[in-house]
Order: structure tokens, then C-alpha cells, then sequence
């Protein structure tokens, strides 16, 4: 279907406001941790690459693309330069990309200067990877950015890709960007560069953490339930941030991006199997088992929990080990955000009242909070389970160091006997230096015997979400 030349100028004079000197509207205030980086790979690139900003919906990619937009023109940039579209918006998707491309220098001719483009939804572009690969090549003077929010646009023509672009994944909000953008004031919590620096602190150091871990208790709970995107935490009534979670974001991925993107018609039982991994989440990726249940064929339930992985709304646990050991093994399944379950089951703060699905939303946070920390860094997640059925939570593996990690989210206070797995695997692997439990105590920060240490879940996502916002270059979990 060809698109009538003028609907394409009309659309893309929308887009670009700043063609006829107009300002960027309704732009927030906040900006999300990941903004410095991308500014410093578009404004001096480390290398000359393309920048894919890749991450589920809603998670603020189009917001930071604007930002970054409105700082270039802040500097100067010739605003006929600057191109955004969004390839999501029916007009662009049908019309296509050379004929975006097209229609904006029939508009506005080139000034000095490099060209930056900026393509959202990208993975609507057909033969996006090839089309990078060539502009990459050939075009010195263009800045790329492309935005997806399904991950077989990493992979499509990886072997193009590679040199070509850089990958900058945003993931949703951790806690500490949470109380930045609902403008949430805390007694200031003491930085720290390295959690393996806790082990040296004496008890008066922790004792002035502790104090200042309990005032994120509520905000932390409130976020488990709100969850970490942007618009949904905007809302005042957690009853209809629950509501847009479900409809705007969950349901656009399940029922519009799946059938777009990947053919998908039996959206019945993909829903099926969605919420049935809400119930579940954090459990055993046992597919004869979730076959029997729902009824659904095997092969169908596999090819599922793919796309869920692809579109960010799960992230999948290997059992640690190597070669056989992982292939025989059943993965741990995760959702995207500790919220999601919450939303979708309607259970709303009532979750707090349940032991059990709160430690679960727990385990999530966490497991989110160091898949974002970490995933930049070359790191490998994994959780551990023995013969004897011992089993920890999640094995982080960086820079050669293993680290073992455990979320006690409970009442009572965690003692040795809690941990027979976490000492178990350390007993086999004596090189494993410390390991550390997350816990739901305010008061629980410090040593628990000599490798492990307990850290109350509010603070450990905060320093977490701190670390990643200043975008510091050293892990907060690599022990020297």
C-alpha cells in the first residue's frame, strides 16, 4: 500500500516539532540512569557503531530518545539534522523507511554537521539489521539509534550486527529510580562502592545503614506493587496503575506484538500460560508438567515461554554448571517485574498480607535489580540445586568470581540453620569468598558466620538502583 506523500510529511511534522521551532512537550523532568550513556554514544561515540536501545514496553525508551533529542538541539545541532519516527505509528510502518527517510530531506535539507536518526520500535523496519549493517558502512556522518521492545531484533543478521551497533538494554525502574521520579524523600542512605566492603565495616557503621533502611520499608512494598514502569508509578490509586499495567502494557504484548511480530493466533492459550506463570512465578520451567494442566501441547508451551522471554516479560534461570549439567537441567522462570503478578491477578496490596507471593515479588525484585546491574558486565546468572534437593537462589558468576545469592523474605530472623544450601555450595566450592542473604528484617544488616552477609532487600535494590544511576564502571558485587 503506497502512502500518500503529504499524510507521511503531516506525521513526521508531528514528530519533529523542533523543524518548525517548536519545543518537545510534556517532557519529564527525571531522566532514567541510562541517559548519560546514551548521550555519550551519540554525542562523542566511543566507537562509530549504531546504538540499539532495547527493553519492554513501557519502560521509557521513547521518553529518553526525547530527552536526548532536546539536549542535542540545547547544543546547538541544526534541528533539520534530527530525525525521530516511530515505526509503531501505522503511517511510518506502511510507508517504510526509505520513504520516511525521504520525505524528512524533502523537508528539511542537510546543515553542516553529523545526521542523527532516531527510530523507535524498530523492529517493524524490515531488514532493519541489513539497513544498519549498510548505514554504519557507508554513512560516517549519520548517528543511529533504533529502539525495540522484542529481542529478535538483537538477533536478526547478528552476524551484520556485530561491529555495528552497540546494545544499551533498559530494563524497568529499579527502586532507587522509583523514589527519584515519585519525588520520594529518604534520610540520606550512606553510598557504598562495593558490598564486599561491608564485611569490613564494624557495628557501628552498619548500625547507621540499618537506621536508614527502615525508612524504605513502605516505599519498597508500595513498589512491589506499583512495579518499575514510569506510568504506571505516575498514578496516584494503585487500583488503576494496576489496571494500566494489565491493559496497556501487558495486553498490547500478548495480544497485538505477538500476532505482529510473530504470527501468534492462539492468544487464548498464550494467555493461559501467562497467567499460569504469574501463579508461579520464580518456579520451575517443567513443561510436561504445565502441558498436563492447561491442556496445551508441549511444543506450544516451549514456543510461548520464548516469545515471553523475547518481549522482556520473563527472564529465564539456567541451573549453574556447564555442558550436560544445564542441558538436562529445568530452567527458573522470573517475570519481568515484581508487579506484573500483582496486576495481573488483581490482588493489589492485599499481596502484602500473603507470606508466601510477597517473597516471591521479593525474589523477583531482586533477581530483576542484578540482571540490570550486572547483565553489561559479561555476567552469568544461574541458580544451584544438589541431589539432596538443597538449592540457592541465584549463582552470579563475574569476572571469575562466584557469588551466591539467597532471599529469606520472612518474619522470623535468619539463622545458619536457613542456609544449609548457601553452605553447602560453598563447602564444594571453597574458593567461593562470600555469599549473601536478602532478608525482610530492617534490622538484619551484618555478618551471618564468617562468608555471608545479610542485607535487608530495600537497601540491597536501592544501592543496587544508586550504583547503576551514577553509572559507575565497577560492579557493586565483584569481590576484589
Amino acid at each position: 500500500m503506497k502512502i500518500p506523500r503529504e499524510e507521511l510529511i503531516s506525521i513526521l511534522f508531528q514528530f519533529n516539532p523542533w523543524w518548525r521551532e517548536a519545543k518537545i512537550a510534556d517532557l519529564p523532568g527525571w531522566k532514567r540512569g541510562a541517559f548519560q550513556e546514551l548521550v555519550q554514544w551519540i554525542e562523542n561515540p566511543p566507537a562509530h557503531r549504531a546504538v540499539l536501545l532495547s527493553g519492554p514496553r513501557q519502560v521509557g525508551k521513547t521518553t529518553l530518545l526525547l530527552q536526548v533529542i532536546q539536549q542535542l538541539l540545547q547544543n546547538g545541532v541544526p534541528a533539520g539534522n534530527i530525525l525521530y519516527a516511530t515505526f509503531d505509528h501505522p503511517i511510518c510502518k506502511l510507508a517504510g523507511l526509505d520513504a520516511v527517510l525521504e520525505a524528512w530531506r524533502e523537508m528539511e535539507p542537510k546543515s553542516d554537521g553529523p545526521e542523527y536518526l532516531f527510530l523507535d520500535e524498530a523492529q517493524f523496519i524490515k531488514d532493519i539489521g541489513t539497513w544498519v549493517k549498510h548505514q554504519v558502512d557507508f554513512f560516517k556522518t549519520r548517528r543511529i539509534v533504533f529502539t525495540g521492545s522484542a529481542t529478535p531484533l538483537i538477533h536478526v543478521g547478528q552476524e551484520s550486527g556485530v561491529g555495528r551497533w552497540h546494545t544499551l538494554r533498559l530494563t524497568t525502574l529499579s527502586f532507587y529510580e522509583y523514589l527519584q521520579i515519585k519525588k520520594i524523600k529518604v534520610p540520606d542512605v550512606p553510598a557504598i562502592s562495593s558490598l564486599h566492603n561491608l564485611f569490613r565495616m564494624g557495628e557501628n557503621e552498619l548500625l547507621k545503614m540499618t537506621e536508614s533502611a527502615r525508612s524504605l520499608v513502605g516505599h519498597f512494598h508500595e513498589y512491589l506493587v506499583r512495579g518499575g514502569f514510569p506510568q504506571t508509578v505516575l498514578i496516584e490509586s494503585i487500583t488503576q496503575s494496576q489496571k494500566l499495567l494489565r491493559e496497556d502494557i501487558i495486553d498490547k504484548i500478548l495480544k497485538r506484538d505477538m500476532t505482529a511480530l510473530f504470527g501468534v493466533r492462539r492468544i487464548l492459550e498464550l494467555e493461559q500460560l501467562f497467567i499460569y506463570l504469574c501463579m508461579h512465578d520464580g518456579g520451575m520451567q517443567d513443561t510436561t508438567t504445565i502441558s498436563k494442566e492447561l491442556g496445551i501441547a508441549k511444543p506450544t508451551v516451549q514456543n510461548f515461554i520464548d516469545l515471553f522471554e523475547s518481549t522482556y516479560l520473563i527472564y529465564r534461570l539456567p541451573p549453574f554448571g556447564y555442558g550436560k549439567e544445564v542441558l538436562r537441567g529445568k530452567n527458573k522462570l522470573y517475570l519481568g517485574d515484581p508487579a506484573i503478578a500483582p496486576a495481573v491477578l488483581m490482588k493489589s496490596k492485599t499481596i502484602l498480607e500473603d507470606s508466601g507471593a510477597l517473597g516471591k515479588c521479593v525474589e523477583t525484585a531482586t533477581m530483576c535489580h542484578l540482571w540490570s546491574h550486572c547483565i553489561s558486565r559479561n555476567a552469568r546468572f544461574s541458580y544451584w540445586k544438589n541431589p539432596k534437593e538443597k538449592e540457592v537462589d541465584l549463582i552470579l558468576e563475574i569476572a571469575g568470581t562466584l557469588i551466591p545469592l539467597e532471599v529469606k523474605y520472612q518474619s522470623q530472623p535468619v539463622q545458619p540453620g536457613n542456609l544449609i544450601g548457601l553452605i553447602d555450595f560453598c563447602k564444594e566450592r571453597p574458593s567461593t569468598r562470600h555469599g549473601y542473604v536478602i532478608t525482610k528484617n530492617s534490622q538484619d544488616l551484618g555478618r551471618l558466620e564468617e562468608k555471608f552477609m545479610r542485607i535487608p532487600a530495600p537497601l540491597f535494590c536501592y544501592w543496587l538502583g544508586a550504583n547503576e544511576f551514577s553509572r559507575t564502571r565497577d560492579a557493586l558485587l565483584q569481590s576484589e
